[in-house]
């Protein structure tokens, strides 16, 4: 836990803003007191008054609370807007909030999945799944097949979103517009939840201001500027969130309204338009995060049951409301809900279906040819789930007896741990929540605000991934963020007022007070709303901000791809190959004008995605991060090919991960260096089973028409096994490997170069299958399998056709 004085600007600015509140606070309770003592006793008349009777009305507070409310939400989009500039200094940083990116451009490009060109080792890469259906579905009399298709993994709700910045050409200006709209959407949820008008018969007094204080608690949360500033989705979760659960009660409290005059509601009436909208939003949330779309469909039945008992004390806002009536009006909101879902839900099976050719997941599709063990990525307990390529250190560490009850356990403690400061900014101030979840709990129209937190972190239990990181928080709870605040407001407020009771009690000017309460009430509201500002700043500055500075400091410090550096190198056509995968999600548009961004392979990939796209000017775009930590440095140089093929070329095993297909196996590119591995890397092949274990991987079949290949393969220990050589899905010629003896552990590999074989001029499609073999020793502990190392190093090529060809 980092925590300590402030080091950074903005923690200092946040201390200093703390101070000032403090100070101003103390200032106008003090102010108030001593007038307080000066009026005791009889009011004097007013000057002139010749009237008797109590004094006007003061003016609603409804019209000044909007416009503070509007006022909060404009300094939530400011912050964010700054936060994008100093932490995240320009653009998205995590491997996510870019797959993000790519995926919102490519839907603004109109495309769910866009077309796979050779070589596909070019585009295909971490969180990117590739859907073969496209291709064998539109496959010829000739036997070619139209380019198979990839998407970004991700559910599209968030990418939707994001799309509409890339149509206005300001795609970071989305964040903000969330910030904004999530402060709103904050105040909406406390006026409906925690409402300041007269009680329902035996419920507990209402606790007044809570939908400001809620607001300025989500405009202060640091973890909410981090998820509307970066380009992830739980921005647009918790909002969606937000507006489904005020929207619900909305409609609910239309229906009471109606039923308590009388009054006929048409079938677009007011109730039936909350209701639409609280199904869009539900709907919108399940295309964008659906294990919290689960969490708000549990929440929802605590809105909607307790409202529609008779008799219950929830049932209406008001005193003396008669009990609801079930039909048709409720299954008219029923209806509406389930109508208003449809165009999210739609959205995400569109998705879906392009990504993987059915109507699948496409998170489980890519795990299973990207990762593994086999059905290592699922949403459920038992043996085998964890991946060990995205998590390996994680999995190894805390799920080495798979996913169990004690995994889970410890699983959502850490992130409860990380969640602790996401709400106020520092972990003390959760006890805020707790206190408003007590207070919320013991309130019927309040008690589903005290549940929500706790369907959200059941619904995330079953994934074995915490998914934390500085900044991002406990990022999987981000989404009810919004529930959160109001519960801190209405805790924070119930006890500032308990405290003035408290100061007040015995007092002479008592009576003077019950006379002037709600006057007394509206002027408390500065004091209150300053303290509340108070705990939030104080926690970034002591706490917090270290958290986001780590984050601003990561991996380089910058985004890892700027066009604004390709425009200054001078750049302004051909190709710009980039080494990170953060670089090609930020760079690479399916539908490229002037300037194509690649990967950058380092070996005959680059020269094969060169001549395909006609050999424009290439560049390479290298992201350096100095080993000792600190701000990366870009450099853009030219990438020169020479003008007629080698005679020889050389294919690099890892350029051809992820895999076609997986089958009791999984292969993953592993680190290498000082053995005989080309480049100090391979693709390794690991069996996960006790049958045939094989990973299928494909090569750039244009290329390798009528060329020589000849495959090299890395060994050590027991590892054994063939590669079979596959063209237009037919087995053509297979290379048997057996170890020279077998090797003890940490042994240095021994490679291989297997003898070549001719490609057919004609083949269309050319894959290698990599069959693994995991042998069984007998010891003193029983049988046990021992799996050394079979890996494919790197794939030689000669002769074949060129781009001229």
């Amino acid at each position: 836990m980092r925590a300590g004085l402030p080091r950074d600007p903005a923690q200092w600015i946040a201390l200093a803003l703390a101070l000032a509140a403090v100070l101003a606070c103390a200032w106008l309770l003090r102010r108030g007191r001593s007038s307080t003592i000066a009026r005791a006793g009889p009011a004097p008349p007013r000057p002139g008054a010749a009237r008797s009777g109590p004094d006007p009305a003061p003016p609603s507070g409804a019209a000044l609370g909007a416009a503070i409310a509007a006022a909060l939400s404009v300094v939530a989009a400011l912050l964010s807007a700054a936060y994008v500039a100093v932490y995240l200094r320009g653009g998205p940083r995590i491997i996510d909030a870019t797959s993000y990116w790519l995926e919102a451009r490519a839907m603004a490009a109109g495309h769910l999945a866009w077309p796979l060109d050779e070589p596909a080792a070019s585009v295909l890469g971490r969180f990117l799944v590739r859907n073969d259906a496209v291709g064998d579905a539109m496959a010829g009399p000739s036997g070619a097949n139209r380019a198979a298709e990839v998407a970004v993994l991700f559910p599209p709700g968030y990418p939707a979103l994001l799309a509409l910045g890339f149509l206005t050409g300001a795609p970071l200006a989305i964040g903000p517009a969330l910030a904004a709209a999530l402060a709103i959407a904050t105040y909406d949820l406390a006026a409906r939840f925690a409402p300041e008008g007269p009680a329902p018969a035996g419920s507990a007094a209402p606790i007044r201001f809570v939908p400001l204080v809620a607001a300025l608690f989500s405009a202060l949360c640091a973890a909410l500027r981090y998820h509307t500033a970066d380009t992830m989705s739980h921005g647009l979760a918790a909002l969606c969130f937000t507006v489904a659960l005020a929207s619900a009660r909305r409609a609910l409290d239309e229906t009471h309204a109606a039923a308590a005059t009388g009054a006929a509601t048409g079938p677009l009436g007011p109730a039936v338009r909350a209701a639409a909208l609280a199904g869009l939003a539900a709907g919108w949330l399940a295309a964008t995060r659906p294990p919290s779309a689960l969490a708000l469909a549990a929440t929802l039945p605590f809105v909607l049951l307790p409202a529609i008992a008779p008799g219950s004390a929830a049932a209406g806002p008001r005193e003396g409301e008669p009990p609801p009536r079930r039909s048709p009006r409720l299954v008219r909101l029923a209806a509406a809900m389930a109508i208003g879902a449809l165009p999210g839900l739609a959205l995400l099976a569109a998705h879906q279906h392009a990504a993987t050719g059915a109507f699948a997941s496409s998170q489980a599709a890519y795990y299973a040819v990207s990762d593994g063990p086999p059905g290592c990525f699922r949403y459920g307990f038992g043996a085998g789930v964890g991946c060990l390529g995205e998590h390996g250190d994680f999995v190894r560490h805390n799920l080495a007896e798979g996913y169990g009850f004690l995994a889970a356990a410890g699983t959502t403690l850490r992130r409860l741990k990380l969640h602790l400061v996401d709400a106020l900014n520092a972990e003390p101030l959760a006890l805020l929540v707790l206190v408003g979840a007590v207070i919320a709990w013991r309130r019927p129209r309040s008690r589903a605000l005290a549940i929500a937190p706790l369907l959200q972190i059941a619904a995330y239990a079953p994934f074995y991934f915490d998914g934390n990181y500085p900044g991002g928080g406990a990022r999987f709870f981000a989404d009810v963020l919004p529930v959160e605040h109001v519960l801190a407001a209405m805790a924070a407020l119930a006890l500032a007022e308990r405290a003035a009771a408290a100061a007040h009690a015995g007092s002479a000017a008592t009576a003077a007070h019950a006379e002037r309460g709600p006057a007394r009430r509206r002027g408390a509201l500065l004091p209150a709303a300053l303290l509340a500002a108070a705990l939030p700043l104080a926690g970034f500055a002591f706490r917090a901000g270290f958290d986001h500075a780590a984050l601003r400091d990561r991996e380089g410090g910058l985004p890892m791809f700027d066009p604004a550096a390709v425009a200054r190198a001078g750049v302004s056509r051909g190709l710009v190959f980039v080494d990170t995968d953060h670089g090609f999600n930020l760079g690479f548009d399916p539908a490229p004008e002037d300037v194509a961004v690649l990967r950058y392979r380092g070996d005959a990939i680059d020269r094969m995605a060169w001549e395909a796209r006609g050999r424009p000017p290439a560049y390479r775009y290298r992201f350096a991060i100095p080993d000792g930590g600190g701000l990366a440095t870009v450099s853009i140089t030219p990438l020169v090919f020479d003008a007629e093929p080698p005679g020889e070329a050389r294919i690099e095993g890892e350029s051809l991960w992820p895999p076609r297909a997986q089958r009791g196996a999984f292969a993953l590119p592993e680190h290498a260096g000082g053995t005989c591995a080309s480049g100090g890397r391979l693709l390794a092949v690991h069996a996960a089973g006790r049958g045939e274990a094989v990973v299928r991987v494909g090569l750039p079949a244009p290329w390798l028409r009528g060329a020589r290949i000849s495959p090299r393969v890395a060994l050590s220990g027991d590892g054994a096994g063939e590669v079979r050589l596959l063209v237009d899905g037919a087995l053509l010629h297979v290379w048997r490997l057996e170890p020279a003896a077998p090797s003890p552990p940490g042994a240095p590999l021994a490679c291989a170069d297997l003898p070549p074989h001719p490609i057919p001029e004609d083949a269309v499609e050319i894959e290698l299958a990599l069959a693994r073999e995991a042998r069984e020793t007998c010891g003193t502990s029983g049988t046990s399998r021992t799996e050394g190392l079979f890996a494919l190093d790197a794939l030689s090529v000669v002769g074949g056709n060129s781009v001229d060809r």
